[in-house]
């Protein structure tokens, strides 16, 4: 008997071929008398109206195993739920990228998942960051990030200035377009783009990669996972800027409020089939050069 008796199946239905994957899960869940609840938002497919649905934060609570079908973006907006419920997931890849959906629909979907329910996978657990927006008067917004924490001067084309604290220290004080602090998942992401190191995702690591700062000696630091960062925008700022997380949920930072960003005690549980390789993940999304692989 699978260990997973409860199965949700989380995802947005404007991807392309969802409806195709959903149905192909659907089959083979039925087919091993697994119980199967759909997120609400996937509601309106074509004739899935009489399946089960809950909404995201309810299925996180109530089932043993989501699978999130979609793209990195999907996965990224799943996992600040399920987070909390200690609940693992799958991705299934119906995006660009894939580098937490990394199930391909068109490289063996079911033998990949039946190998997963037959207990055949290796447990990936990621950590959040916590971010919160503190003012003169206390706490003003608080978010989490799985990718990364980005503080920038939004659509503004000005820089903005700011200090970076790590545990208490000073770090420097800088004029840039923002500062991206990264999570090894994100360092293959954002902070990427900006200049940052890839990252292993077992590193207990934060990244923090300034964007465009207006100094020839900028360069990224890496610090423990267990830092407690403090980024404060200095007051004299003529603009506000945005606290963004994983480029999805934003905050908004006064002159002269804190920024801080600490490591989330819960860890997001990632299930691979049999055979995932993050440099091999690298290779692919990445293009990097195989000739040398057997």
């Amino acid at each position: 008997m699978s260990e997973f008796q409860r199965v949700g199946l989380l995802g947005r239905r404007e991807h392309p071929g969802v409806t195709h994957v959903v149905s192909e899960l659907l089959d083979l869940l039925d087919g091993r008398g697994i119980d199967v609840v759909l997120e609400d938002r996937l509601a309106t497919l074509a004739h899935f109206e009489t399946r089960a649905m809950q909404p995201r934060d309810a299925i996180g609570a109530n089932v043993d195993l989501a699978v999130v079908i979609g793209g990195d973006g999907s996965l990224l907006s799943a996992a600040r739920t399920l987070v909390k419920h200690d609940c693992p997931v799958i991705g299934i890849n119906r995006g660009r990228l894939g580098f937490l959906t990394d199930v391909s629909p068109d490289d063996g979907l079911v033998t990949h998942v039946s190998s997963v329910l037959d207990g055949h996978y290796t447990t990936d657990k990621r950590f959040l960051l916590d971010v919160e927006v503190h003012g003169p008067h206390g706490l003003t917004g608080q978010a989490e990030a799985l990718n990364d924490v980005v503080v920038n001067s939004g659509t503004s084309a000005q820089m903005i200035e700011f200090q970076l604290h790590v545990d208490d220290e000073f770090v420097y004080r800088m004029n840039a377009d923002g500062l991206i602090l990264a999570t090894p998942t994100g360092s293959t992401a954002y902070s990427m783009s900006g200049g940052g190191p890839i990252m292993n995702p077992a590193l207990d690591a934060i990244v923090l990669v300034p964007m465009f700062s207006h100094s020839l000696t900028s360069r990224p630091i890496v610090v423990h996972g267990d830092s407690q960062i403090k980024v404060d925008v200095v007051s004299r700022n003529q603009i506000h800027p945005l606290v963004t997380c994983d480029g999805q949920v934003s905050l908004t930072a006064l002159p002269g409020d804190s920024v801080t960003v600490s490591k989330k005690k819960e860890r997001l549980i990632l299930l691979h089939p049999p055979g995932y390789s993050f440099y091999a993940s690298c290779r692919d999304k990445l293009r990097w050069s195989d000739a040398l692989t057997q």
